[in-house]
């Protein structure tokens, strides 16, 4: 895993561009009663394709968003988009939502483990949060020496995201949040982490056509030339009825 920290600084606030197909329209979809004693945003399962589900698992419109948590475009979702996709869609049980991870720069694989680290049910919270500071732990990183950058590149991949976590702050930050550091350094340790990330976004890249975040599927059709909740939220409600 190569650190690409210089190229990080000058595409991280720009575009994380990637190549419009209007969703498919279907007969309206009913709302259905959570579990007793829950909400339907309160449903959170990991998903065989590497995501995290939220919501009714058999739901008529089934809504995957592939994102990055250095891409600014994905922050502005997350801010704009998600708490509506929640409360007017998710709540019903009428959609389901499901967040891929998408490497793009090299902090990806650090800043996904760490919020994966504890699981399902803190998933997204952890997820919203770090987006928020999104500016400011990547400004963190950016501001490291070069020198120190390349002696991280020296290290070996675990080593690597700790390092980078550790100058992030987001060790730190997510201790505050509730994952201990040494739950943290195990998740970063993880030989089979990496990898797994690297499978998710190979199998986006090389067989649903991904080529930058975010990228939105409803009901398996990628909704193309989207990046913005202004735009999937006429192809999201055409599809719902």
């Amino acid at each position: 895993m190569k650190l690409m920290l210089g190229l990080l600084a000058a595409t991280a606030l720009a575009a994380c561009s990637k190549p419009a197909t209007d969703a498919p329209a279907h007969a309206a979809a009913a709302a259905v009663p959570p579990p007793a004693g829950k909400a339907w945003t309160d449903v959170v399962a990991a998903t065989p394709e590497g995501g995290y589900r939220m919501g009714n698992p058999n739901a008529a419109v089934q809504l995957v968003e592939y994102g990055s948590f250095t891409c600014p475009h994905c922050k502005r979702f997350e801010a704009e988009g998600l708490p509506a996709i929640k409360r007017d869609y998710v709540a019903s049980g009428r959609v389901s939502y499901e967040f891929r991870p998408f490497l793009i720069h090299s902090p990806d694989p650090m800043a996904t483990l760490l919020v994966e680290c504890r699981g399902p049910a803190t998933f997204f919270p952890l997820s919203e949060q770090v987006y928020a500071e999104q500016d400011t732990w990547l400004n963190k990183l950016v501001a490291v020496p070069a020198r120190v950058q390349e002696g991280w590149q020296r290290l070996a991949p675990a080593d690597q995201m700790q390092a980078m976590a550790q100058a992030a702050g987001l060790k730190a930050f997510m201790a505050a949040r509730g994952l201990p550091p040494a739950q943290a350094d195990k998740c970063l340790a993880d030989p089979l982490g990496p990898g797994k990330l690297v499978a998710v976004r190979d199998h986006a890249t090389n067989d649903l056509n991904v080529t930058g975040t975010p990228a939105f599927f409803i009901n398996g059709q990628q909704v193309q030339e989207v990046t913005t909740w202004e735009a999937l939220q006429p192809q999201l409600k055409n599809a719902v009825g």
